[in-house]
């Protein structure tokens, strides 16, 4: 690897081309060589696990509303599959559809280090792209390695969470150097797309703040649609701001740490193979990603304490980033609200520890009915939660070494008897260094799972036989990245919604 400094230039300066960040992210997406045969392999299952939630969302209202403004923007054909439609429509509105199914239940992958992030929400982009371009599997495995690459080293380098800028900022950069890579485009082209892609998609984290809206779901295919028409513009000419990063009005002398901002990002040297993608990991539970292991942690203390009903207090020790962002530590009253929305929920660590402490288990949907969130004895439980911040979880949550980072806690029981029962856990199950690291069948299980009640049997095996032989599928068959669902349910469902413009 190669620490790249990225620092503020005056204007005065003309800091050169091949000295920008912007210029170093697509020198490495448009590098050649042969793709690392495990990242392969991994990127394989990313595309599977993309499915098996996008699936699940169909018939939730965003992803509704997302795929009828795809439809009304058919654009030019051959164009781009829209999921859970017969329709074909233009690349950056098939983006935005299914970018928004890919989301909306915030059970697909991540990746945690100075950010956090979900790579995952490359992909969507990246296939409407390969569809709509008649690009072969190979070439869509060459710009998913690139996306990971470039987004995790974003991740690792500049932190925007500190200064309240939502971590999508960093996905339209990836995906613009992803869709370089997919569409083999020269470096000058995805200088100016990723620059064009950062400087329109740096939002605040207030969509993740207080009542959390259906735009979570939105906010990642926002930054796919717009890096596609940031690529689509560069590719005819057009050139950006300059340079993004660097610049004195730039993102980081004013979104960022001013002025004297200084940040290193690791990039891989010529020739280093892309491994990035392997670094991330998915989620078995539906809910913000550091929930993972507490969701775990709790199944395992039912087991210790004769009944929630005995718990006098809980305090979980953790990380900062869990402890401010889905813990107490967030001062948001709607975090222990049962009128809240799922989106609000699902990064509600004390509300995801009390229903696993209770149930003993996880659930998509059930875990987050109004009714589930609304049950007395869930709400006395739940007030009875706490977060605190824990140096040591800090210190481990940012571990340079992946094997040693953790992104767990430890939580504290008092019973009504004043008994204290204390458990740990560092990471997930499902964690590469978990008790239970998910591999393709896994992969695969959670897609028959969650497609279960829309896709049938055989179309399961389709889709899944498809997303195996992604690196030999020709472009007609890229169309077999989109499992078959039931139509008509789906648009039953849409024609029950409110019109719009389009």
């Amino acid at each position: 690897m190669i620490e790249h400094h990225v620092r503020v230039h005056p204007s005065a300066d003309r800091l050169p081309r091949e000295d920008q960040l912007a210029w170093k992210l697509a020198a490495v997406a448009t590098a050649t060589g042969e793709l690392d045969a495990d990242s392969v392999t991994m990127a394989v299952n990313r595309v599977i696990d993309n499915a098996s939630v996008a699936v699940a969302a169909l018939l939730r209202r965003p992803v509704a509303v997302a795929r009828a403004q795809a439809a009304a923007h058919r654009g030019a054909a051959p164009g781009a599959s829209v999921l859970g439609t017969r329709v074909r429509t233009s690349p950056e509105w098939a983006a935005w559809a299914n970018g928004t199914a890919v989301r909306e239940l915030d059970f697909h992958d991540t990746y945690l280090a100075a950010d956090y992030s979900h790579p995952g929400d490359n992909i969507p982009p990246l296939l409407a792209v390969a569809q709509h371009t008649g690009r072969t599997g190979a070439d869509l495995l060459r710009g998913i390695v690139a996306a990971y690459e470039i987004h995790v080293a974003l991740v690792k380098g500049i932190c925007l969470h500190e200064h309240r800028i939502d971590h999508v900022a960093h996905l339209g950069a990836a995906t613009a150097c992803g869709l370089g890579a997919l569409l083999r485009l020269p470096t000058e082209t995805v200088y100016q797309a990723v620059q064009q892609a950062v400087h329109t998609t740096t939002p605040t984290r207030q969509s993740r703040k207080g009542e959390i809206s259906s735009w979570k779901a939105y906010a990642p295919a926002f930054a796919g649609k717009a890096a596609i028409e940031a690529a689509d513009r560069a590719m005819r000419g057009e050139t950006s701001p300059s340079p993004v990063y660097e610049g004195e009005d730039g993102f980081l002398a004013w979104m960022l740490d001013g002025p004297d901002a200084d940040y290193t990002v690791p990039l891989p040297e010529p020739g280093e193979p892309r491994r990035a993608i392997l670094d991330t990991y998915t989620k078995e539970h539906s809910a913000e990603y550091q929930a993972q292991a507490v969701i775990d942690l709790a199944r395992r203390l039912r087991q210790k304490i004769p009944s929630p009903g005995d718990v006098r207090s809980v305090v979980l020790h953790t990380s900062h980033h869990t402890h401010h962002v889905i813990g107490s530590g967030a001062n948001d009253p709607q975090k222990y609200d049962p009128t809240a929305s799922r989106e609000t929920l699902d990064h509600s660590v004390p509300y995801i520890f009390a229903v696993a402490l209770q149930d003993g288990t996880w659930h998509h949907e059930r875990s987050y009915t109004p009714e589930r969130a609304r049950r007395p004895e869930t709400v006395e439980l739940w007030r009875k939660i706490t977060t605190v911040e824990d140096p040591e979880w800090t210190r481990r949550y940012h571990d340079p070494d992946p094997d040693r980072r953790a992104f767990g806690g430890r939580a504290v029981i008092t019973l009504a008897d004043g008994s204290v029962i204390e458990d740990q856990l560092a990471v997930a199950d499902a964690h590469p260094a978990g008790a239970r690291p998910f591999d393709r069948p896994a992969y695969a299980g959670k897609f028959r799972t969650l497609a279960g009640n829309a896709v049938a049997p055989a179309d399961q095996d389709r889709f899944l036989a498809a997303a195996e032989r992604l690196p030999e599928l020709t472009a007609p068959d890229l169309d077999g990245l989109f499992p078959a669902v039931d139509t008509e349910a789906v648009a039953a469902y849409d024609a029950s919604l409110p019109k719009g413009l389009f």
